[in-house]
């Protein structure tokens, strides 16, 4: 799979986002209302990739910059939204590809911490990102007060600082 960044105002991004909607209608019974616009996208307060395989898009994801607020959001937050693999090609670790290459953009642009809201009748979500490193949070966000929301986050190591942190384990 080949990552490109796209922007979510490109068709390949709105046709997989409308995917992700329907999705969504289909666990929960309606889409996410979460407000979601196309600048949220832009660096260099945030990103939008799409993972394309034989040309075709399959998978997507992207981060928001988000700032301090009354919900527990820390000033250096990325958001991750609209992370979707197209049900033909799950299973062979493109979202987890999506998910580092947008933690590793994030820290790039100087973020600390990525987060994000989910939900309980996507365990399979869940499962990735606790996988990854992420751990349940304060809630935030649209969804807050919602019974089936979950939100993780996880602290962003910038890769230098990663590294070094490997070397002295050594």
């Amino acid at each position: 799979m080949e990552i490109r960044t796209t922007g979510f105002g490109h068709p390949d991004a709105q046709q997989l986002a409308a995917d992700v909607q329907q999705e969504y209608v289909r666990r929960y019974g309606d889409g996410d209302q979460t407000a979601v616009h196309t600048d949220h996208f832009d660096p260099p307060a945030g990103l939008f990739v799409i993972g394309y395989r034989d040309g075709l898009p399959v998978a997507c994801g992207g981060w928001r910059a988000k700032e301090r607020d009354a919900d527990g959001l820390r000033d250096g937050d990325a958001e991750l939204k609209r992370m979707y693999v197209v049900p033909e090609a799950r299973g062979n670790g493109y979202a987890r590809a999506v998910l580092r290459h947008l933690e590793d953009a994030a820290v790039a642009a100087g973020r600390t911490r990525l987060v994000l809201e989910t939900g309980t009748l996507q365990p399979e979500a869940i499962a990735l990102y606790a996988s990854e490193g992420y751990a349940e949070i304060g809630k935030f966000g649209y969804y807050k007060d919602h019974e089936l929301s979950v939100c993780m986050g996880k602290e962003l190591v910038p890769a230098a600082a990663a590294q070094g942190a490997d070397v002295r384990r050594l």
